[in-house]
């Protein structure tokens, strides 16, 4: 004996009753929720299809919508452990957003992707994206028969504390963009005495070197400026910068002669320890002896 017609739609359409579900589970989703901040990745180059993986990332764009925080009594996953390679934070958790507001807020994703990153406002932290479930019992598993072609009412996202490893995120929100300044690593200009105007830092103003900025061979974002020893110190580096050429800042109209340039900056941020090259080299010159009797050492 066939369903009866009058009450069984599935799967052939969406009825009014599978409609006001949704709109339930997004009004619900409003209320108990929490608005965050969605990164879509970019590829800055190729990508690798052999390892599986982009080698320069870039986040350009941020999103806000409203999720549901599913693990509410506190983060998930290994929590934090000391490794070979130092402390890692293995923290996880889950959200819930409904799909119809994903689509609506970006247009041109058809859903969420394994590899962006969302911002949450309320650890102060990045998660990236590990997993994104869509037939999942928690995600209203095909609730009132809707379900065909994945047409479900929420993605479920699996995410993993971020490491930060200088991916360029800037989004043009403050909010985010500002969290995650202060853990890129720093390049320190030094510059030659005697130059005019102080580098306005205190709004991330962009310096170069060349005839101006639109067609400057180098340019990056000042982050700290110590006039007592002439030294500026730039993150988001793009180019080389040139000794005895002048360094210029796009706001303020200072301009100084660069004398030398220091990479070897040791950068510990909330992340993991990013840069340890100083640290090796300055404990290897203890250890390793470089006289000219050393037949491994220099001539």
């Amino acid at each position: 004996m066939p369903t009866n017609q009058f009450f069984n739609f599935f799967p052939e359409q969406i009825t009014s009753e599978q409609l006001l579900v949704e709109d339930l589970v997004i009004e619900a989703n409003k209320i108990h929720g929490m608005d965050v901040y969605y990164l879509p990745r970019e590829s800055r180059d190729q990508i690798d299809r052999l390892m599986g993986e982009e080698q320069l990332k870039m986040f350009d764009r941020a999103y806000l919508i409203e999720m549901y925080l599913e693990n509410v009594s506190g983060m998930e996953g290994e929590g934090d452990l000391i490794s070979k390679f130092g402390l890692e934070i293995r923290d996880e958790m889950t959200m819930l957003v409904s799909r119809r507001r994903f689509q609506f807020t970006i247009p041109e994703l058809t859903r969420p992707r394994e590899g962006d990153l969302i911002y949450v406002p309320l650890v102060q932290n990045f998660m990236e994206i590990t997993f994104v479930e869509h037939e999942n019992n928690q995600a209203m598993f095909y609730t009132l028969g809707r379900g065909r072609g994945g047409n479900v009412y929420v993605y479920a996202l699996r995410m993993k504390q971020f490491v930060f490893s200088n991916e360029i995120i800037q989004t043009g929100t403050d909010e985010v963009d500002d969290q995650i300044f202060e853990s890129y690593q720093l390049t320190n200009l030094v510059l030659t005495a005697g130059g005019t105007g102080t580098f306005d830092v205190a709004n991330n103003e962009l310096v170069y070197q060349g005839a101006n900025l639109a067609f400057a061979n180098a340019f990056g974002t000042a982050h700290t400026w110590d006039s007592g020893n002439s030294t500026l110190s730039i993150a988001l580096v793009n180019g080389l910068f040139s000794n005895t050429a002048n360094v210029t800042g796009a706001n303020s109209g200072a301009t100084w002669v660069m004398a030398s340039l220091d990479t070897n900056t040791p950068l510990d941020t909330q992340y993991e320890d990013q840069v340890d090259n100083k640290i090796i080299e300055t404990e290897s010159n203890a250890l390793l002896d470089f006289d000219e009797t050393n037949p491994f050492g220099n001539p």
